[in-house]
């Protein structure tokens, strides 16, 4: 694409309607807002520098816009999908903080969704085959259980259902979820965690703000009266409300792999 930065593209599809363009080439910049605007029914937006001042970033928003341009004109004939919405401009990480050699962990990485795949690859899990659902991801934990000693392990149904706005499928995605619980506990994890990266709320059909809740089981956790997983019943239980990088710490601790807690 030519344009006052040169720069080649390249699209790789990830599933569904999820792609990753890559930019390549000097003088780029990734401080770039948005082209989705996040409403539906609003234009998609142009790509524009955050700071009007960033030369890097205004020569790659020409490059993008541009990129965009060519993309509509293929695209212009489909009914569906006849747009680019693109979000979370970035480099490639560069000098990633190793998880397993943070943590002193052999960490595995089992997701089915390839975007979560690409996370646990840039932190330095090891990508285990996690087939095309969660039957199969669970398949892979257990064939693969003796060889790590920490897992990510992926649920995505119950995110896309909120995100659709569909309260019924989401509950029905939390169920199924819910019932194969019994079959990781089988496994005798010495920790187990359940977590979320974020609230999608079907009432709203998008991510949102709210805390999510979250569970430790362990010999070391206590229970304190809380029965349900829910946002409110969580929110009394003994870890209260937690800042996201507290997890592990508090997972170690569970997981007696830390020499000392606190002062």
């Amino acid at each position: 694409i030519q344009g006052s930065a040169n720069a080649s593209v390249e699209v790789h599809h990830v599933q569904s309607y999820r792609f990753v363009l890559v930019l390549r080439g000097d003088d780029l910049g990734d401080s770039l807002a948005d082209t989705d605007p996040q409403t539906l029914g609003d234009q998609p937006l142009q790509a524009v520098p955050k700071n009007p001042q960033d030369g890097y970033a205004f020569r790659t928003a020409q490059v993008v816009n541009e990129f965009v341009n060519q993309a509509n004109e293929l695209l212009a004939n489909e009914d569906k999908a006849n747009s680019l919405l693109l979000r979370g401009f970035s480099r490639e990480p560069v000098d990633w903080p190793d998880f397993g050699k943070s943590y002193r962990l052999n960490p595995g990485a089992i997701a089915a969704y390839p975007m979560y795949r690409g996370l646990a690859k840039i932190t330095g899990m090891t990508l285990l085959e996690a087939g095309d659902n969660f039957d199969t991801e669970l398949q892979t934990l257990e064939d693969n259980y003796a060889n790590h000693d920490y897992f990510f392990l992926h649920y995505k149904p119950a995110d896309a259902a909120g995100e659709d706005g569909n309260f019924d499928l989401k509950v029905k995605s939390l169920e199924e979820l819910d019932s194969q619980i019994p079959r990781i506990l089988d496994l005798n994890p010495d920790v187990l965690v359940v977590a979320g990266d974020h609230s999608s709320p079907s009432i709203m059909a998008s991510h949102s703000w709210h805390p999510v809740p979250l569970l430790i089981k362990s010999q070391l956790s206590m229970h304190l009266g809380v029965d349900r997983f829910t946002e409110r019943a969580c929110s009394l239980g003994s870890l209260g409300y937690r800042s996201a990088i507290d997890v592990m710490i508090l997972a170690l601790a569970h997981g007696g792999k830390l020499k000392k807690f606190g002062a």
